[in-house]
């Protein structure tokens, strides 16, 4: 047995071993039982914020009946997530809030056992895949939002999470979503949002319900799939994966089913999240939408071949500030496998660690002005976010530095390089989104904006 070997075995037994004492870490656990998971559910940033004022960058807490220690800023985040020495579990850490819900996910997997799966799910997003996912993204986006209303107000978070399932449905599964598009979609939501489900019980009309009743249909979904793409000679990446299983050996078809579904969950539900916030901001500056719309036609063409997507210089830094200050994840969980010191504490073994993306992203050390949305400070001649390797991390970093990065930016700057060339979007005067930071950045109230044809001058 190797040594990753062990300390993935080690961090399977960890849940059922006891977390010793954090007596010389500062902070508190406060309140009996509940701890701080109101305030946590309530206004995440507010509450690290709070904290890390009180106590430092490096405090205990209590939060969804779990005591941890939270460390915070750049040093912290490369301490935990690049991890040299395997001594951070990802799945110890993710599974007791997501193991029946999303399954061996890669987010699930540590050490060998995560770098054997990922190196199979990588294949997904190297730039031949990316590029043959864009001639399709085009086709698709461009048509569908030609039949989105204008001139009233709608709820762009239902838009834009059907056309995005679609899109992923057609790219990732080769389907093209009939009737089931609706449950599948709903099946998500509801397994997302069971992730924080206190009474894990399924009871009818609990969360926790409605979360596993999503989570069986979208196993059976998948499931039903599999025997007609192990024989297709189509190039979708579920076709390629069910084929890779029977070449590379030790991947079942569970493992299949339970790897799509996770990369679903991981290309719709974060895209979703990352082009509502980019909307939102969009609208908050129209001035960003004109930009973006000149640098768009100068390009001069109706559709986006890959290599055009450089090209886009100020679309990027729009996509990179909006996940600077709306990062999907807000904050990575791990747990230890072994005692380990950072900066002069001591984290015992099967401690509850947390780096927050979401804190690091507004400290004043690293970026100017953090609470203004200002996009040209990611221009080579500001290079903000290049201080440190683990400032600008929406996409985490490590072993399990998201995959789909540049599948994101590609869907993102697709999808703006067809909605701007014919529409601007706006809010009414005075409009803030109400927002759910966790488990991922959503608007709550659907984000209502109002499109209008954008008019040829």
């Amino acid at each position: 047995m190797n040594r990753m070997e062990s300390a993935q075995q080690e961090a399977n037994l960890l849940p059922r071993m006891p977390q010793r004492h954090l007596e010389d870490i500062p902070g508190d656990y406060g309140w009996p039982l509940l701890g701080e998971t109101i305030p946590f559910l309530k206004d995440y940033h507010k509450l690290v914020t709070d904290r890390a004022k009180k106590y430092g960058l490096v405090f205990k807490g209590s939060v969804l009946f779990q005591r941890g220690v939270t460390l915070l800023g750049p040093e912290a985040n490369e301490f935990v997530l690049k991890d040299p020495d395997h001594v951070f579990s990802s799945r110890a850490a993710w599974n007791p809030i997501l193991e029946k819900l999303f399954t061996d996910g890669l987010m699930l997997r540590d050490f060998a056992d995560h770098k054997f799966h990922r190196r199979i799910m990588q294949q997904a997003f190297k730039k031949p895949a990316l590029a043959s996912y864009l001639d399709r993204m085009n086709a698709h986006i461009g048509n569908e939002i030609q039949h989105w209303p204008t001139g009233t107000e709608i709820k762009f978070l239902d838009h834009i999470k059907t056309l995005l399932l679609d899109v992923g449905a057609q790219i990732f599964f080769g389907l093209e979503m009939g009737p089931e598009s609706d449950k599948v979609n709903q099946s998500f939501i509801d397994a997302t949002e069971a992730s924080l489900a206190v009474l894990r019980v399924e009871i009818p009309g609990t969360l926790w319900y409605r979360g596993m009743k999503g989570r069986r249909y979208l196993e059976n979904f998948v499931t039903g799939l599999i025997p007609e793409k192990r024989n297709s000679d189509q190039s979708d990446f579920f076709s390629e994966l069910c084929k890779a299983a029977d070449e590379e050996g030790g991947l079942s078809d569970r493992d299949v089913m339970n790897h799509m579904i996770f990369l679903l969950f991981a290309a719709h539900d974060t895209t979703t999240s990352t082009l509502c916030s980019v909307i939102y901001m969009l609208a908050k500056h129209p001035e960003w939408q004109d930009i973006l719309f000149e640098e768009m036609q100068s390009l001069d063409k109706d559709a986006l071949d890959y290599d055009d997507l450089g090209k886009l210089e100020k679309t990027g830094w729009i996509f990179k500030e909006t996940l600077r200050m709306r990062p999907p994840l807000t904050t990575f969980p791990r747990r230890t496998v072994k005692d380990v010191t950072f900066q002069g504490y001591t984290l015992p073994r099967n401690t509850l660690v947390n780096v927050s993306t979401l804190y690091t992203h507004y400290m004043e050390e690293y970026w100017s002005h953090p609470h203004r949305f200002d996009p040209e400070r990611f221009s080579d001649e500001r290079a903000e976010h290049k201080q440190h390797f683990y400032q600008w991390l929406p996409f985490g970093g490590g072993h399990h530095k998201c995959l789909g990065l540049n599948f994101a930016e590609l869907q993102t700057k697709t999808f703006l390089f067809h909605f701007l060339k014919q529409y601007k979007v706006s809010v009414k005067p005075g409009y803030e989104v109400p927002t759910q930071q966790v488990p991922l950045i959503m608007p709550k109230d659907g984000l209502p904006v109002t499109i209008e044809k954008r008019v040829a001058s």
